[in-house]
């Protein structure tokens, strides 16, 4: 990400940002207090702001309607045109039957089963199905009747009630040749629409509140238990708020407090950059990513919090100082880790919990994960996180309650399933180096691999420079330690730094193999475009291969805006009076400005010059290293970096260690004589 495309003043992107925090802040929860029956009442002295009902609770509501539900009778439709129809359809086709006696036993039966009533099987098993032991008739006049399911027919037994109740001296085999069954029909048939209405009209009748609070009466005061009668106020006072509708003016003073808050909260944050870190604040690029940190997580948690979709200790909040610990430092990191949970703490429950919780974690995550080098470190870590989650959220409710009894249990699975998102930095590390140009440590071990396919066609084109930049890490390691710059990111550059010599390794002198000598045919301002060239040719080699800005870098800065001296010198001593085309002789790089940019500049030029000693004493190494450093100050190609005098001698004096270890003389190990 090129930081010229971010030419807009940094407090903008503050201003945006806040701006779009407030629009999107949740604004449904009017009552702003939380509250857990069992536990201390964390505010001051509430009382009625007016008159309201005592809701019941959901359970004593269902109970109540339960109770309706299970004392209900259905509701069914007594038809008396059915007996009618069938008696004289019945009559009508048994008028050729001689025995009058059968014609008047039948009649007396349809009599008795009509009487009580018949039944479809469909509806019988309505009423099984239901467990329905009373049922309700209601005849022509409108007037209602209960009958028992257990006195009431259905067709197979209005059926054998007529054929099991004959009396002796007829003949059942007679009655049963009549076909009964054709003058058997259900004259009992459920009214569902009554039965709704009634049903509905009995749960109407249940009272949804079981008392009053009087305005201005004393609801709780700090530090009172919540028992379940005060917990039933307070509920109900939340329930009357969230129904109410904001009139226009309490509106305003809601989208007030909350625009007062963030907006003094980003602030902190801008004059904590603007003050102590002005290098990022001037780096708008830096600001960005900072401010995408923060707006992410904030906006992640006004999107739970507005849709209620899962519990806010389900995001991985430990991410923020992760992240941004492995580009920046990690007091940057806390802070923005603190104004995040400081305004998403306005959206949530319970916020002292979740301010403490998050604060837990992030202080475990900056001790643990001090430098992000390998998968198994950050595994550590979040493992780390997730035993701080559950000590601390265990400590404080035992704080709380003095047992854990009360526990939510199930708030262990949201720590965990944190846990897992938190395994997933190291993915989400990768995409910030991608989107904003960053390198991270885990980045840098992977290419300081030598192996990798850039340093394998270095060690295979130009093994002199290969052992070279070697040497140079070596050096460059050493006194980033010293001077507390980033080791790791000195070692890679280094390794990278001369990439560009792989196009033609046979006019430096590392590579160089025998006597003969290219130069020797070429002019000093020609040997010296060679030279210079190895500069933009290693930066077309490091995008070929994919490197990181931050490592092309090392290859702009490594000679900076100096010049190609050897050649320079020669054609000034040879045509003194001659005017010198000074660009052909220039590096097209840039001076260093940054510790590790310069530290690797000075190395690769006293690594360079100290293979031309004739001999290695500490005194000769330590004058050439004074001579090249001194002469780079003069030169002012290290006048942009960051570096104190005290740490440019901590620098000499380890490459004097560093070179006179190298060199030191070895024994001679005797010949065995025959």
């Amino acid at each position: 990400m090129n930081n010229k495309r971010f030419n807009i003043p940094a407090y903008i992107y503050f201003i945006v940002a806040t701006i779009i925090i407030i629009a999107a802040f949740p604004r449904e929860g009017k009552f702003r207090y939380s509250f857990t029956e069992g536990k201390p009442w964390q505010y001051g002295l509430l009382t009625a702001p007016f008159d309201f009902p005592i809701y019941k609770s959901p359970d004593q509501l269902k109970a109540e309607q339960d109770s309706v539900l299970k004392n209900f009778s259905p509701y069914f439709t007594w038809d008396k045109k059915v007996y009618d129809t069938n008696l004289k359809s019945f009559k009508e086709n048994i008028l050729t039957q001689e025995n009058i006696s059968y014609r008047r036993y039948i009649e007396s039966a349809f009599q008795e089963i009509y009487s009580r009533g018949i039944i479809s099987n469909a509806d019988i098993e309505f009423l099984k199905e239901n467990n329905y032991h009373i049922l309700r008739v209601r005849e022509d006049d409108n007037k209602t009747t209960p009958y028992s399911v257990d006195d009431i027919f259905t067709l197979k037994s209005a059926y054998s009630y007529i054929t099991e109740n004959v009396p002796e001296h007829l003949d059942v085999n007679i009655l049963r040749s009549m076909n009964l069954n054709n003058y058997i029909q259900e004259n009992i048939k459920y009214n569902e629409e009554l039965s709704d209405m009634v049903k509905e009209d009995d749960l109407q009748k249940i009272s949804p509140s079981s008392g009053m609070v009087q305005s201005e009466e004393k609801i709780v005061d700090r530090g009172e238990i919540i028992n379940t009668t005060t917990y039933n106020i307070l509920r109900s006072l939340r329930q009357i708020y969230d129904k109410q509708e904001n009139p226009i003016q309490k509106q305003v003073g809601l989208i007030g407090g909350i625009s007062i808050l963030v907006i003094g909260f980003m602030a902190c944050y801008l004059l904590y950059l603007i003050s102590f870190r002005k290098k990022i604040y001037e780096n708008k690029k830096d600001v960005v990513f900072l401010l995408s940190m923060l707006f992410l997580f904030v906006l992640l948690t006004e999107i739970t919090v507005k849709y209620n979709l899962f519990s806010v200790y389900i995001i991985p909040y430990a991410i923020i100082p992760i992240v941004i610990r492995t580009f920046f430092e990690s007091r940057t990191a806390q802070t923005t880790h603190f104004i995040t949970i400081l305004i998403c703490s306005l959206m949530v429950e319970f916020p002292f919990e979740f301010i403490l919780l998050q604060s837990v974690t992030c202080l475990v995550a900056m001790y643990v994960l001090k430098d992000l080098t390998q998968r198994s470190e950050l595994i550590k870590c979040a493992l780390y996180i997730l035993l701080a989650y559950v000590v601390t959220y265990f400590g404080y409710q035992l704080f709380q309650e003095g047992n854990l009894a009360k526990t939510n249990w199930a708030i262990l699975l949201f720590f965990t399933i944190n846990f897992i998102f938190v395994m997933f930095t190291y993915a989400f590390i990768y995409i910030v180096e991608k989107i904003f140009g960053y390198i991270s440590n885990v980045t840098l071990v992977e290419l300081s691999d030598i192996n990798t396919p850039a340093l394998t066609l270095l060690s295979e084109r130009s093994p002199g420079t290969f052992q070279h930049s070697l040497q140079v890490s070596m050096l460059g390691t050493a006194a980033a330690v010293k001077v507390g710059a980033n080791p790791q990111l000195v070692r890679t550059g280094a390794l990278y730094h001369d990439l560009g010599k792989i196009e033609n390794p046979g006019f430096f002198t590392e590579n160089k193999i025998g006597d003969a000598n290219p130069h020797d045919k070429l002019s000093f301002e020609q040997s010296a475009r060679i030279i210079t060239n190895h500069v933009p040719e290693g930066v077309k080699q490091a995008h070929h291969f994919g490197l990181p800005p931050s490592i092309i870098k090392f290859i702009l800065t490594h000679h900076g805006k100096g010049k190609a001296k050897y050649f320079y010198n020669s054609q000034k001593n040879k045509y003194p009076n001659t005017p010198i085309n000074e660009e052909a002789f220039s590096y097209s790089g840039i001076n260093p400005d940054t510790k590790e940019t310069a530290i690797l500049m000075m190395a690769d030029s006293v690594e360079a010059a100290s293979r031309s000693l004739k001999e290695y004493t500490e005194e000769s190494i330590r004058n050439l290293v004074n001579k090249i450093i001194d002469g780079q100050i003069a030169d002012g190609l290290l006048q942009d970096a960051p570096l104190t005098f005290k740490n440019i001698t901590t620098i000499k004096n380890v490459f004097v260690d560093k070179l006179i270890t190298t060199y030191h003389s070895r024994i001679s190990y005797p010949e065995l004589k025959e």
